[in-house]
């Protein structure tokens, strides 16, 4: 055993876990100070740790004995909770999972923007805390993750199919769902009649590692409205028995209003240059807010919890205080939904994006709701947002922007400290990035208020909602 290797093996007793910290860990701390990070407690244990793994300023470890179990847990509900990455935090109420989203925004705005805040609005959570997501993706796998059972088992194990997520690091294993809490009912009974059928057919499942098989990724997009989607991605291409699968969906699931596949042999399972092929329906599916429709394709960006996507876009609005004279631009506007939203109460809307087939979805939907004050642009936003794109389309009185968890480039945030447009509504789904690019605006913005949204329950993910106001 290397010397690192007998650095990271600690073993660590009755050791409380005080906090939550980033991606879903948890955080435990010992009498001589270590820091100890965990993917299996919840604040307010006190555990055994062994610990696999040494940084600079901490160790990573797992529990190996529950001494004492936090007050702030609560029963997972899926049996496949601590195997699948897919909700961390579900072993711990609500509440609680409410609390330290919260509490993180507020410590990376302090800590790392060093910034002066309002009061924080407190977070808004989600109506449903399960069966959300109206956008989910499994993948197809013929070589499926097993148990220590299965692997410590003598008996053969003829079906290593699987359909479901990546176990976490490990891009070849796929761990099988039996069942998945995250989506609407359609989706799950969707999602197991497509398992049953290709099992019963004997369809071959995608080998990752020797690129070989037919089935290989089912996304599933399920609106409010009711519409559903279902997009099935083939490696290999054996018509008969795609349009055997794809027949059988469409005459068992008349729920589907969009039935489309995709024929993709290279080596990666991304979409964005492959071929969409409708085979029954319509290519996309209507997500509904405020009597506006979004058309939603195989390839669109949308929010991928509707109902609170609407809560988050109310708080937008409500922060922007439009009066309906304002020209205002929203930077990294996505298929324009935040623009065509706020478009009722403004003079006019610029969206800037730098994907061109969002931009398309964008112009259509304005389109199709009959917006004609809405204008969208396309392009790289620090390539785009610059001085004689201002002198284009005039200086705004608000900006709205909802960058990637990266956040906004520095030439972004430096164009906009040149314009010193009065109001900023800074939508962001990282926290960190934010107080980051917020440290720099404050050398001419004072924040007004923050407003955290949880748009993702039993994760560790959360948004965040700031109001700048220029400084006299």
């Amino acid at each position: 055993m290397s010397k690192r290797r007998r650095r990271a093996q600690k073993t660590f007793l009755n050791v409380p876990v005080v906090d939550a910290g980033s991606r879903g860990k948890s955080v435990a701390k010992t009498e001589n100070g270590e820091v100890i990070f965990l993917t299996d407690a919840v604040p307010g244990d006190v555990v055994d740790i062994q610990t696999f793994k040494k940084k600079k300023s901490f160790y990573e470890g797992k529990v190996t004995n529950y001494i004492k179990k936090s007050e702030r847990r609560t029963e997972p509900v899926c049996k496949h909770f601590g195997v699948c990455g897919g909700c961390k935090w579900q072993h711990m109420a609500y509440e609680h999972q409410l609390h330290f989203k919260q509490k993180e925004v507020s410590e990376n705005l302090r800590r790392i923007g060093h910034l002066d805040l309002p009061e924080i609005t407190p977070i808004a959570g989600s109506e449903n805390t399960y069966h959300y997501r109206n956008k989910m993706e499994f993948s197809f796998s013929a070589n499926r993750w097993l148990t220590l059972e299965e692997i410590q088992s003598d008996r053969e194990i003829e079906n290593k199919n699987a359909l479901g997520f990546h176990i976490p690091g490990m891009w070849d294993k796929i761990l099988h769902l039996d069942e998945c809490h995250l989506h609407p009912e359609i989706g799950e009974r969707i999602r197991l009649g497509v398992h049953a059928f290709a099992k019963a057919e004997n369809l071959p499942y995608f080998n990752p590692r020797t690129k070989e098989g037919m089935l290989r990724t089912l996304m599933l997009r399920m609106s409010s409205t009711g519409e559903n989607m279902v997009v099935i991605q083939f490696f290999e291409d054996r018509p008969e028995d795609r349009e055997k699968l794809l027949e059988h969906l469409k005459n068992e699931f008349p729920e589907i209003t969009s039935l489309q596949y995709i024929i993709n042999e290279k080596a990666n399972d991304t979409i964005y240059d492959q071929d969409v092929v409708l085979y029954h329906g319509r290519d996309h599916i209507f997500e509904e807010m405020e009597g506006l429709q979004f058309k939603i394709s195989a390839k669109s960006f949308y929010q991928t919890n509707s109902l609170q996507a609407y809560e988050l876009y109310k708080i937008t609005r409500d922060f922007a205080g439009l009066t309906g004279e304002e020209l205002v631009y929203d930077l990294y506007t996505g298929t324009g939904t935040i623009a065509q939203f706020v478009a009722k109460k403004a003079k006019k809307v610029v969206g800037i994006e730098a994907i061109p087939v969002a931009i398309e979805d964008a112009i259509s939907n304005a389109k199709h709701n009959k917006i004609d004050n809405c204008a969208f642009v396309d392009g790289d936003m620090k390539n785009v947002f610059t001085a004689d794109f201002i002198n284009q389309h005039g200086a705004p009185d608000i900006i709205i922007t909802d960058p990637p968890r990266d956040g906004m480039h520095k030439d972004v945030v430096a164009e906009i400290l040149r314009l010193e447009t009065p109001r900023i509504v800074y939508v962001s789904c990282n926290s960190a990035t934010q107080a980051r690019d917020l440290e720099i605006l404050a050398e001419k913005y004072e924040i007004q208020k923050v407003q955290p949204v949880d748009m993702f329950p039993q994760t560790h993910h959360v948004e965040n909602v700031v109001l700048l106001q220029l400084k006299n």
